[in-house]
């Protein structure tokens, strides 16, 4: 619920499911930090009946109204990393400082991607299952010493899976890149550009890809075909880079060892059609986007959200996590908001 309140402080309008992640963190901000729905039109009455000076957003997309709401100069941080829901256009048109998190929920993510490795390895979700039915299944698994992992992305993240499964089980690692080096070259004893060569070798693939343009379906039926069907695709990314109507396919129809899933196309998951429904898989692990949510990333996301407002308020914009510095030229020097 909105409301206005007494204080001087600077308002800033934090979407429901993020103030309910770090509420201490908001609560004890140097700003008054209220509460909205997420969608779009609830976040823009928001930040107009609150006279808001700033926005903190999640993962939902905004495509218009947000963007008319708020004021020139001020700042729409996203709680996280990925912003493919910010509509980069229209913030630039309104000359809206649009930041992220970087590096606040690396080591998160990059745990949750091993996690699914081994609950693919050991088939942990079916069993788990199946003891809850009643059922003593001691289905057969696999050790990830000396396994191919192919990390297709090696930024922060997919460095940090490098990271963990390399040294801590003995991993062969063979890091997957397309337009840059990884920033952590000595984490990737084997890094190649070559996605059919990697893929053809592999026991996992882990996915660390951003959800641009170019990367639409980057794992489509073509390269899906690639892998051995011993395989397992791990993605805790986006959705949006996983043709899901081709994975079901090729998981139903056993060419691929299984899928292990933190984010989809459409969130809540919705399948791509009613007969492709990957719940229904048993070689489908599936969890509800919760690679960056941990008491620890949630916290970290919070504080380098308000520390990128207050940044902007002292007109540091040169140490804010800035995604569209170009607007800087449209703002008065050294501007405090």
């Amino acid at each position: 619920m909105i409301y206005r309140t007494m204080s001087q402080k600077p308002v800033i309008v934090v979407t429901a499911p993020e103030f309910k992640k770090a509420s201490t963190v908001f609560e004890a901000s140097p700003f008054q930090c209220v509460s909205s729905a997420p969608d779009e039109k609830s976040l823009s009455t928001a930040i107009r009946d609150s006279g808001a000076s700033h926005a903190i957003v999640g993962i939902e997309s905004y495509c218009g109204p947000l963007y008319e709401a708020m004021k020139p100069g001020s700042v729409l941080a996203r709680f996280g990393v990925g912003h493919d829901g910010i509509d980069k256009a229209r913030v630039a048109r309104a000359s809206i400082l649009c930041t992220n998190t970087p590096g606040a929920l690396d080591e998160s993510v990059a745990e949750h991607a091993i996690s699914l490795l081994l609950a693919a390895a050991r088939h942990t979700t079916q069993v788990a299952a199946a003891m809850a039915r009643g059922d003593w299944t001691p289905l057969t698994g696999r050790e990830l010493r000396g396994k191919t992992l192919v990390v297709t992305g090696c930024g922060p993240i997919g460095a940090a899976v490098a990271r963990i499964a390399g040294t801590g089980f003995g991993m062969r690692v063979v890091g997957v890149i397309r337009n840059s080096q990884p920033r952590q070259p000595e984490l990737f004893p084997e890094i190649t550009n070559n996605v059919s060569e990697a893929f053809s070798q592999a026991d996992f693939v882990t996915l660390h890809i951003p959800a641009t343009a170019e990367n639409k379906y980057f794992i489509n039926r073509e390269r899906l075909v690639l892998l051995p069907s011993r395989a397992w695709l791990i993605n805790t990314a986006r959705g949006a880079v996983v043709d899901e109507a081709a994975l079901y396919d090729a998981l139903a129809e056993a060419r691929l060892g299984g899928a292990a899933l933190d984010v989809f196309e459409t969130e809540p998951y919705v399948p791509v059609h009613p007969a492709k429904d990957l719940r229904t898989l048993p070689n489908a692990v599936l969890a509800p986007h919760i690679g960056s949510n941990t008491e620890d990333a949630n916290r970290r996301m919070a504080e380098q959200a308000i520390r990128n407002i207050e940044l902007a308020g002292q007109g540091a914009f040169e140490q804010m996590n800035l995604l569209n510095p170009q607007v800087l030229e449209c703002l008065p020097r050294r501007s405090k908001i």
